[in-house]
C-alpha cells in the first residue's frame, strides 16, 4: 500500500505534464457524426478514434486519490473514453458511504446535504477526467436494475433530468443508455431516459449498451437519440453456449467481433459502430467457471483489430480486475484475482494504443474495409492451411485510396491484391500490435502478392501495412530485404 499511495504522489505531480502532451480533444470543438456517417469527429473534423476502457465501478469503488491515479494512467495509456456506470444500484453508495439516492429519484435537495456526496464525487470523476482530455461514457442506470423494477418511466423523467441538466455543460460527457440488457426490456423506459437527457442536452453524443452478442442496432435501428451504436461482442470462446436458452448469434461465431460491424454497417440509416464490451483480460472464458482458460493479451488484441480493420469507428478494452476495481478484502466477481492498480501493467491495457496509433497515421475518412484485398486462392506453399475465412484464420483488411492495412492474427501466409489502392510501385512493412513498432518488407511491384510474417500460431498477430510509394509515409527505415515471394498464377 506504501508503494500505491508513492505512484499515486507521483503520477499526480505529472498530471500537467501528461495533460500538455496530449492536447484536450474538446478544443476541437464537441464530438459529432462524421459526413459519411462511419466515424466520430469534432467539429473542427478533426477524427476522433474511441479508445476506451471499461471503468465500470470507478464512481462506486475508488476514492478521489484513487480516481486521480487511474485517469492518469489510462491517459498515459492512450485511453480517451472511460465507460463508468453512474449507478450500480438504487441506491447505489460510494467509497465514501454517501448514497446515490438519499431522497430516492427527488434530487433537488441533492446539493445542501453538508457533506461530500455520492454526486460530488461523481463531479470529482468527471472533472478529473476532463483535466486528462478523457471522455466519461456515462452508463446512466444499470440494465438489471430497470429489469427488476428499480425505475420506471416517471422516475427516468426526474432520474435524465437531473442528469441532463447536472452534466450538460460538461465537454467530455457522453451519454450511453441501457446497460448489458436487450433493447425490448423496459424499452419505454430506455426511451424515455434517453429523450428526457436529449431534450435538455443536445451537444452530446448519446448510444445504447447492450447484452452481449448483440448490437444496438438490431434493437433500436433508425432511434433518433442514437448517434452511434454499440455492440457487446461478450466473453464466450467459440462453441461455448453456456446452457440451451434462445442464442442471439450463429453457433461457433462467439468470438467473431467482426460480425457485428458487418451487420450494423449493412442497416438503414448509416451510423458508427463500436465494441463497448469485448472479452475481458484476465476472465475466464465464459465468465461463471474459474477453471476455464482467462482471455489473454492477444485475445484482446484480436477482438479490437477484427471490429477496427471491419470498419468499427473506435474500440472499447476491458480487464476483468479494472473494471471492477478488485482488491484483496473486497469480494470478487468473475473469479477476479489481482489488484486493479497491478492489473494496470497487464500488456493488453498498454497495448491497445499501438491500434489508435496505427489508424490515426493514415487518412481517416476515406478508410474503409475492403476484404477483396484478401485473396483466397491458395498457392503450393500455403494450400494445406485452413480457408483464410475461418475462425482465427480470418484476414481483416481495411483500405483507404493509397493505403492498405491487414490483420493476421495466426501469422499465416497470405495473398494480397496490392492493385486496390493507388501506385505503380508500393512500401510494405509489418506493423506489430505488441510494441507498436514498424518493420520494413521493402518495395513491391503492383500486382497480387504473397506475404510470409516470421512468427506462426494463434497469437502471433502482425499487421501487414503497403503504402502507395509515391505517398511517402514515414513508417519507418525504408530500407532492408524483401520477405515477400511474388504471387504466381
Amino acid at each position: 500500500m506504501k508503494r500505491f499511495c508513492t505512484l499515486i504522489f507521483i503520477l499526480t505531480f505529472y498530471v500537467t505534464a501528461i495533460i500538455a502532451q496530449n492536447e484536450t480533444p474538446w478544443k476541437n470543438g464537441k464530438l459529432q457524426v462524421s459526413d459519411n456517417n462511419r466515424y466520430l469527429v469534432h467539429e473542427n473534423g478533426k477524427p476522433f478514434f474511441w479508445l476506451g476502457d471499461t471503468g465500470w465501478l470507478m464512481p462506486e469503488r475508488l476514492n478521489r486519490d484513487e480516481v486521480n491515479f487511474y485517469l492518469n494512467r489510462c491517459a498515459k495509456a492512450g485511453y480517451n473514453v472511460i465507460q463508468v456506470q453512474t449507478v450500480n444500484g438504487v441506491p447505489a453508495y460510494n467509497a465514501y458511504g454517501q448514497s446515490s439516492h438519499p431522497f430516492g429519484y427527488d434530487f433537488t435537495g441533492i446539493n445542501n446535504l453538508g457533506t461530500y456526496g455520492y454526486w460530488d464525487h461523481m463531479d470529482h470523476i468527471i472533472r478529473t477526467a476532463e483535466q486528462n482530455g478523457i471522455y466519461i461514457g456515462m452508463v446512466c442506470i444499470w440494465g438489471g436494475l430497470v429489469k427488476s423494477g428499480k425505475m420506471n418511466e416517471e422516475e427516468a423523467v426526474k432520474y435524465g433530468t437531473f442528469l441532463a441538466n447536472r452534466y450538460k455543460d460538461s465537454p467530455n460527457i457522453v451519454w450511453i443508455i441501457g446497460g448489458d440488457i436487450q433493447g425490448y426490456i423496459k424499452t419505454e423506459i430506455w426511451e424515455t431516459l434517453a429523450q428526457t437527457i436529449r431534450n435538455i442536452d443536445s451537444n452530446h453524443l448519446m448510444t445504447f449498451h447492450p447484452r452481449g452478442r448483440t448490437c444496438s442496432s438490431q434493437f433500436f435501428p433508425d432511434a433518433e437519440w442514437i448517434d452511434f451504436h454499440m455492440f457487446q461482442s461478450g466473453h464466450r470462446r467459440y462453441g461455448q453456449r453456456m446452457g440451451n436458452k434462445e442464442y442471439p448469434i450463429p453457433d461457433n461465431t462467439e468470438e467473431d467481433s467482426w460480425r457485428y460491424v458487418e451487420q450494423s454497417l449493412a442497416i438503414t440509416p448509416l451510423k458508427p459502430v463500436l465494441d463497448g464490451e469485448p472479452s475481458y483480460e484476465n476472465i475466464p472464458q465464459g465468465l461463471h467457471h474459474e477453471t476455464e482458460p482467462r482471455w489473454q493479451a492477444a485475445d484482446v488484441r484480436r477482438y479490437a483489430y477484427w471490429s477496427v480493420f471491419a470498419g468499427a469507428c473506435g474500440h472499447t478494452y476491458g480487464c476483468n480486475d479494472i473494471m471492477q476495481f478488485y482488491r484483496p478484502g473486497v469480494p470478487p466477481a468473475y473469479f477476479a484475482n489481482t489488484p486493479w492498480w497491478e492489473a494496470l501493467d497487464f500488456p493488453g491495457f498498454n497495448q491497445m494504443k499501438h491500434l489508435k496509433n496505427l489508424i490515426l497515421t493514415f487518412p481517416y475518412m476515406e478508410r474503409l474495409p475492403d476484404q477483396e484485398v484478401i485473396i483466397n486462392k491458395l498457392t503450393e506453399k500455403t494450400e494445406k492451411a485452413t480457408n483464410p475465412a475461418e475462425k482465427y484464420n480470418r484476414l481483416i483488411a481495411t483500405r483507404g485510396d493509397d493505403y492498405l492495412l491487414v490483420y493476421n492474427y495466426t501469422g499465416r501466409p497470405m495473398q494480397v491484391d496490392l492493385t486496390r489502392i493507388t501506385g505503380t510501385k508500393k512500401n510494405a512493412w509489418w506493423y506489430s500490435p505488441v510494441t507498436g513498432e514498424y518493420t520494413y518488407i521493402g518495395e513491391v511491384e503492383n500486382k497480387v502478392t504473397e506475404f510470409y510474417p516470421t512468427g506462426v500460431g494463434i497469437g502471433k498477430d502482425i499487421v501487414l501495412v503497403v503504402t502507395d510509394a509515391a505517398s511517402n509515409y514515414k513508417l519507418g527505415v525504408t530500407t532492408g530485404t524483401l520477405q515477400n515471394k511474388d504471387y504466381e498464377e
